[in-house]
C-alpha cells in the first residue's frame, strides 16, 4: 500500500536538485526553483487550491517542515485558514510593536521629518520646548497607541485657562504627532487631539477664555521711563530687549539676528527667518545704531546666548520684564508702537503696519505699491526712538510736533 505521508527522506530531500514539486504528503511539498528550495503547504478552501509557503530548506529541515504543515492540517480541521491565522498573528506582532513606540519617540521623529520644511531653527526650538514643558511629563513615556482622549484632557487641562495661547499651540502639537503617528502605522482610530468635532465639544473656546492673569502691552507714554529703567540693567538679554523696542521687530526677529544681515543703518532680516517668509528691511535710528555700536562683535550672532553658536534664547527678554515687575509681553512692544503711531504721528497707517512687517491692502493694492516705503518708515522709527529715548513723556508732546506726511 502506497504512503500517504512521509514520502520524502533526508537523503532524497538532500539529492533533490531538479525544478519541481517533490510530495512528502498530507499536503507538503518540497518546492525546487531556479532561486532555492522550500517548503510549502498545499490545501483546498471552499472548493478552491491554496498555497502557503513554510520557509527555505536553508532554514527549515524535513522534520521541521513536518511539524509545520502538522499545525496547519490542525488549524484546517478546526475550521481556520492557515493563511489567514498567519497574517492575524503578524498583524498582532506588528501592533504590539507600535504600542512599544511611544509618544515621545513619536515627537522626536515627526520633528526630524519636518525640520526641513520649518523657516527656522527657533521654530524647531519652540516645538521642542512646548513639548517638554507641558507634554513629554504627561504621556510622553506611553505607548502612541494609548494616547486617548482623558491623557490629551491630562495635558492640556492645567494650561487650557491660564495659558490659552500656549495650550492651543500644544493641543495643535499633539494633533499632528499622533496623525503622522497613524499614517506612519503606529496607532489606528480617531485623533483625540482634534479640535472640530471633538474637543470643541469638552473645552471652552481658546479666544472666549479669560486668562486668570491679563499681561497687557505696556501704555506708550509709560516706555520712555520703562527705557531708562532698562537700560541701568546690565546683560545681553537687555539689549536684545531694548533692539527689539527701538526696531518693532518681533523678538524671534531680534534675538536672532546676525551681523551680517546689517548694512549701514539697514537691517535686513532674511526671508527665511520672518513670519511671513518674505525679507524685510528695517532702517535703524541713531539709537539702535549706538546700542548695536556698544556691543562686542563676535562675527555672527548679534545677541548670543550662553550656549556657543547658539543665538539668546527667545524667552530671555520675557523673564527681564518678570524679573523688573513689568507683567506684559515682548510682542505688545509692537502694539504700543502702533499705537503710539495712530495716536501721536499723521504718518499713514499703511507706513506703520509696513514697519510692523504686516501685510497691508489686498493683493490688487500690492501689485500698484511694489515699494516698502522705506524711506517713510525711516523717519517714522527715527521718530519712534525719539519719543522712547526721551525720559518724560510729557516733554515728547510739548517738543516732538507729529510730521505731517503726504501719501
Amino acid at each position: 500500500m502506497a504512503r500517504t505521508t512521509g514520502r520524502l527522506t533526508a537523503l532524497k530531500v538532500s539529492r533533490a536538485k531538479l525544478p519541481g514539486m517533490y510530495a512528502d504528503g498530507g499536503g507538503l511539498y518540497l518546492q525546487i526553483t531556479e532561486g532555492g528550495a522550500s517548503w510549502v503547504y498545499r490545501y483546498m478552501l471552499n472548493g478552491r487550491a491554496r498555497e502557503m509557503g513554510l520557509g527555505p530548506l536553508a532554514l527549515y529541515g524535513l522534520a521541521e517542515a513536518r511539524a509545520l504543515a502538522l499545525d496547519a492540517r490542525r488549524l484546517r480541521h478546526q475550521g481556520i485558514d492557515p493563511i489567514e491565522a498567519r497574517r492575524a498573528a503578524r498583524a498582532r506582532t506588528r501592533l504590539d510593536a507600535a504600542k512599544a513606540m511611544t509618544f515621545q519617540q513619536c515627537a522626536d521623529r515627526y520633528i526630524k521629518d519636518h525640520r526641513a520644511g520649518w523657516r527656522n531653527g527657533k521654530h524647531v526650538e519652540q516645538w521642542e520646548s512646548s513639548l517638554r514643558r507641558f507634554t513629554f511629563p504627561v504621556i510622553g513615556a506611553l505607548p502612541v497607541q494609548a494616547i486617548d482622549t482623558a491623557l490629551v484632557r491630562k495635558v492640556l487641562d492645567p494650561i487650557w485657562t491660564t495659558k490659552p495661547e500656549t495650550a492651543s499651540r500644544v493641543r495643535g502639537h499633539i494633533e499632528s504627532i499622533l496623525d503622522w503617528a497613524k499614517a506612519s502605522g503606529y496607532r489606528t482610530g480617531e485623533n483625540p487631539a482634534r479640535w472640530k468635532g471633538h474637543l470643541d465639544h469638552l473645552l471652552a473656546e481658546r479666544t472666549k477664555v479669560r486668562m486668570v492673569e491679563h499681561y497687557a502691552a505696556m501704555p506708550y507714554n509709560d516706555l520712555p521711563g520703562f527705557l531708562v529703567e532698562l537700560r541701568k540693567k546690565k546683560g545681553i538679554d537687555a539689549r536684545a530687549l531694548e533692539f527689539t523696542i527701538l526696531t518693532a521687530a518681533r523678538v524671534s526677529e531680534a534675538v536672532g539676528a546676525r551681523w551680517s544681515e546689517i548694512s549701514g543703518d539697514v537691517w535686513t532680516i532674511p526671508a527665511e527667518r520672518m513670519k511671513g517668509g518674505k525679507s524685510h528691511r528695517v532702517p535703524l535710528s541713531r539709537r539702535a545704531m549706538e546700542l548695536l555700536e556698544a556691543l562686542p562683535y563676535n562675527r555672527e550672532l548679534i545677541f548670543p546666548g550662553p550656549k556657543f553658536g547658539r543665538a539668546l534664547n527667545i524667552n530671555a527678554p520675557r523673564k527681564l520684564l518678570i524679573g523688573m515687575g513689568h507683567r506684559i509681553t515682548v510682542h505688545g512692544f509692537r502694539s504700543s508702537f502702533r499705537d503710539w503711531a495712530a495716536e501721536r504721528t499723521n504718518f499713514p497707517s499703511e507706513v506703520a503696519e509696513m514697519a510692523l512687517a504686516h501685510v497691508v491692502g489686498n493683493k490688487v493694492e500690492a501689485a500698484y505699491r511694489r515699494g516698502d516705503m522705506f524711506e517713510k518708515r525711516r523717519r517714522l522709527m527715527q521718530q519712534w526712538a525719539t519719543f522712547s529715548t526721551t525720559a518724560l513723556a510729557k516733554d515728547v508732546a510739548s517738543n516732538v510736533a507729529p510730521i505731517r506726511q503726504t501719501s
